[in-house]
């Protein structure tokens, strides 16, 4: 985020920027692939995100807009929850307008609303959602992250979820903004990664920006002193340890944003991406002993080539050239770009950002939530981003808007192409974007998205891309790996993928492990390799299916 004192620094580059001559959105090289329909009209979905913007500009305002998508009742069809504010000052949920909301999908991409059946309205200021299978039971569970008060809800499989924070051992600390569920020591149980924000509470809300023009903005985080995340080791009975300190997780402290999960060195132990506002980026190497290194720097990964870092919001943490190695995407604000890295043998990752084609279509975006998945199917993962600036007076300081279209790129080959203006006419409205989730709503084997917007109802985004392409979608069951086969990794041809819940910013997106398939029938030959070790060959896989793999049980 930035505020005026700030960013004079940055208003000449902004003023190059508004006049140079590349366009927002270059035209394509080749027809665009990629098409959506908004159908929020009728969707059902009747939420409305109340961040609850006062004339004291309280950071969190700013900052709401997690989401979930996940089958919370087990019929097949992903559902879809949303976090809400509440009242700064009191940071409590004051009247039904405030209720995180969770949807059941009904099919035809149509939705009810299910939240007070479910028991999952909730209490505080939200901003976060993490859906993960913590007590291996087949239901999916769900962890909401706000503003000094978290909560743990177990699902009990009967339609309602119970809020077991305290029984596990969660604490709650000044501001969670994010979280993620993986399996870090391979035991087979979730464990629970937090990313914790910075040192603000309302009664310490400071005035930043220009009192003689009475010019109140969000105030950069640099005012305030940054948190260590947190991390909680699953005991297997319900409750977790906190292992912060032990893990070495809390020796670097930061201003967290959303966390991302992949091996990406191949060691068969899950690493943790996190995204820091205005600071240097973390990359957590697990050393497979119970501990973990920050490397960011020495990874090449903190911040981009030219050596400052940026605002980091949203990430995803995925092979976007198809070379078997997870690379990092990270969205951030007006004149930073969104930075991509790819990953160099399992050891350093080269900034790709220009090279990819991604500098000049973002340099004028402001970003938060992004997804790299395969909406056209063709074998490459495209991206998707929820675009707005921070800071709702920025177009009195600098050369952006606040107000932003989401955005959609291409991946031709390894190399990005911003097919925004051709993906549907949704992608020319200027909206206060936030968080984005994904999944296959309507079940045709295409992916479709959900994006918040603050002071509005979300909007779902049904892919109507060419339907020539093949898909795969492989749903993982472990038997000696966690029950959601969290942090598996599937080979398809040429194309490596991991299951994953943890996309984008502060927001969950459970829509397994999916292939575009183009033109193939079949897939000659599909690769899993398991959380626990175990390596499991498909062959002759016909595609356009959801397929569950159950992992083998070996001696």
């Amino acid at each position: 985020m930035t505020g005026p004192a700030s960013s004079r620094a940055l208003i000449v580059v902004a003023a190059a920027l508004a006049a140079a001559a590349t366009p927002v959105q270059p035209p394509p090289s080749h027809p665009p692939a990629i098409a959506f329909e908004n159908v929020s009209a009728g969707d059902g979905l009747t939420f409305v995100l109340d961040q609850h913007p006062s004339p004291d500009k309280h950071m969190v305002e700013t900052m709401a807009g997690g989401v979930a998508v996940f089958d919370y009742d087990g019929d097949g069809l992903p559902d879809v929850f949303f976090t809400n504010g509440a009242p700064a000052r009191t940071l409590t949920k004051a009247s039904p307008g405030d209720w995180n909301r969770l949807f059941r999908n009904i099919g035809g991409l149509r939705f009810t609303d299910v939240t007070e059946q479910t028991g999952t309205r909730g209490s505080g200021y939200a901003t976060g959602a993490a859906a993960g299978d913590y007590d291996n039971d087949g239901h999916i569970d769900l962890f909401v992250a706000g503003v000094q008060h978290n909560e743990l809800l177990r699902n009990r499989g009967d339609g309602r979820f119970e809020d077991v924070t305290a029984a596990a051992g969660i604490k709650s600390y000044t501001w969670s903004v994010a979280a993620g569920w993986f399996d870090y020591d391979n035991d087979g149980w979730l464990d629970l990664f937090i990313v914790n924000y910075v040192d603000w509470k309302p009664e310490s809300n400071k005035y930043c920006g220009e009192r003689a023009k009475d010019l109140r903005v969000y105030c950069h985080p640099k005012h305030y002193d940054g948190l260590a995340n947190a991390l909680y080791r699953n005991r297997h009975d319900g409750t977790f340890e906190d292992v912060t300190e032990r893990s070495g997780i809390g020796r670097a402290v930061g201003k967290g944003m959303s966390v991302a999960f992949a091996d990406y060195d191949g060691d068969g132990f899950m690493d943790a991406f996190v995204t820091n506002d205005a600071v240097p980026d973390f990359l957590f190497h697990n050393r497979g002993d119970g501990t973990f290194e920050e490397v960011g720097l020495l990874a090449g990964v903190s911040m981009p080539a030219n050596g400052r870092p940026v605002s980091s919001m949203g990430t995803d943490f995925r092979d976007y050239d198809n070379d078997g190695r997870p690379d990092l995407i990270v969205t951030a604000l007006t004149g930073e770009t969104f930075p991509l890295f790819k990953n160099d043998k399992g050891t350093f990752f080269r900034d790709t950002t220009y090279a990819s084609g991604l500098a000049s279509s973002t340099v004028r975006m402001s970003g938060w939530g992004i997804a790299m998945a395969d909406f056209d199917n063709d074998g490459f993962k495209d991206l998707i981003a929820a675009n707005s600036h921070a800071n709702d007076r920025i177009e009195a300081f600098e050369a952006t808007r606040y107000r932003q279209p989401n955005a959609v790129f291409h991946n031709v080959n390894g190399r990005f192409e911003n097919v925004s203006s051709a993906a549907g006419s949704d992608f020319s409205i200027a909206r206060a974007h936030r968080g984005i989730g994904v999944g296959d709503f309507d079940g045709d084997g295409r992916l479709d998205v959900v994006v918040t917007v603050l002071g509005d109802r979300p909007q779902l985004l049904h892919n109507v891309s060419a339907a020539e392409n093949g898909w795969l979608t492989l749903r993982l069951e472990g038997q000696r790996s966690n029950r959601q086969g969290i942090g598996a990794r599937v080979r398809v041809g040429p194309q490596t993928d991991h299951m994953t819940t943890a996309v984008g910013y502060a927001s969950s997106s459970d829509y397994g492990v999916h292939f575009g398939c183009g033109a193939a029938k079949a897939i000659d030959r599909v690769e899993v390799t398991w959380p626990s070790g175990v390596k499991q060959v498909l062959e002759n896989v016909r595609v356009n299916q959801v397929m569950t793999v159950k992992e083998p049980i070996t001696r």
